[in-house]
């Protein structure tokens, strides 16, 4: 089995768990201890390269979004954090609805619950039964609906939604689009201007190949100026070095969101990841990462032990399987696995394999055949 050169990983082990939490490219470590070194020889003397460094990945992050400008990326923290400014930045009325679905992670779901207190009800279509599960969405929506927010895979089926149907739907209705990006972004073609997303969020550390703690914030301009902010610090105002700023204003880009000083370690590390998926491309990211799982679908689908629990939809297709065994359980079947070098996750009903773009045809025939193997 020969290794993708930026993915050395331990022999023997098979990575399939870019939903949870990837490896990072040797790329990536390089540039973290290069950024370390630089630190304990220089400390900040480099800053200005630093911010150069800053306004690259959020030129990255604009390409992987195609978004219209990058006054339209923040850096936040994490994709719940950026939930939390649209959830607690809406002026909600006692009497809207949400609308979601019923197999939300809980960042899509909990800061939307919290609003009960203010009379916001939290709708949850049931996905499953539906040929077009777009429809169970929209079947909840009444007046009385502020936003839709819905993840754009679902982490624990890889059911993968037409999000340009659903941003039709709200644009003709005038109801506000938020996307949960975390399991597409890194993975396969995203495009806000084509769904017509108001926000879209999502972490760097799962198929963006990036370090946790950092994560893009995208506001479209309009819905933007509709979030009154819950955060306050000296990087979020217009003048942001002028540290005599009196009196202060908001500053005009979306860098509003980013109260304090940026996580200067991660946006090195996480830029120099997203320089890979760039260079390879994300047309051809998406087209290996979903034969990947293509294949581990065919061969759970052949396999007389096996059954696949993830609905495919060759349209709109998405790099996460989920299965079980017919007769031993999942926790079996899991620490089968994982005892044999095979990182997974139990999820859903069953285990996920979530392969990206680097792995190969022969690690996946060899971690179906261990499931199916197990007694």
């Amino acid at each position: 089995m020969q290794r993708h050169p930026e993915f050395p990983l331990e022999q023997g082990l098979i990575y399939l768990n870019h939903a949870a939490v990837a490896p990072w490219p040797k790329r990536t470590a390089q540039a973290v201890t290069a950024f370390a070194e630089q630190n304990v020889v220089h400390g900040s003397q480099f800053y200005p390269r630093w911010l150069q460094k800053e306004r690259e990945l959020r030129q990255q992050l604009q390409q992987l979004l195609n978004a219209p400008s990058t006054e339209d990326i923040a850096l936040v923290k994490n994709t719940s954090e950026a939930l939390s400014f649209v959830a607690y930045g809406l002026p909600w009325r006692a009497g809207d609805n949400i609308v979601s679905s019923n197999e939300e992670f809980p960042s899509n779901r909990i800061p939307w619950q919290s609003l009960s207190d203010q009379g916001v009800e939290f709708r949850e279509a049931d996905l499953n039964p539906c040929t077009e599960p777009e429809d169970a969405l929209f079947a909840l929506v009444d007046h009385h609906t502020r936003l839709i927010t819905i993840s754009s895979i679902q982490f624990a089926s890889g059911l993968r939604l037409d999000l340009n149907k659903i941003g039709e739907f709200c644009k003709q209705r005038n109801i506000l689009f938020c996307i949960d990006a975390i399991q597409s972004l890194g993975c396969v073609q995203f495009d806000v201007q084509a769904c017509q997303a108001d926000f879209v969020m999502a972490d760097g550390h799962k198929w963006m190949l990036g370090p946790e703690g950092l994560g893009v914030f995208y506001s479209r301009p309009e819905a933007r100026e509709r979030l009154r902010l819950t955060q306050y610090g000296w990087h979020m105002i217009a003048d942001t070095h002028n540290y005599e700023n009196k009196p202060w204003s908001i500053h005009p880009t979306a860098q509003r969101f980013e109260c304090g000083s940026p996580n200067m370690l991660g946006i090195h590390a996480w830029s120099a990841s997203l320089s890979l998926l760039l260079e390879t491309g994300m047309q051809e990211v998406e087209k290996k990462a979903l034969e990947n799982a293509a294949c581990a679908r065919e061969l759970i689908e052949q396999s007389s032990r096996l059954i696949l629990l993830s609905r495919h939809n060759p349209a709109l297709s998405s790099a996460i399987i989920v299965f079980r065994h017919h007769s031993a359980d999942n926790r079996t079947l899991f620490r089968t696995l994982t005892d044999n070098n095979v990182a997974c996750a139990m999820r859903g009903q069953g285990l996920r394999f979530s392969p990206h773009f680097y792995n190969d045809f022969e690690e996946i025939h060899h971690a179906i055949e261990l499931a199916h193997n197990v007694i």
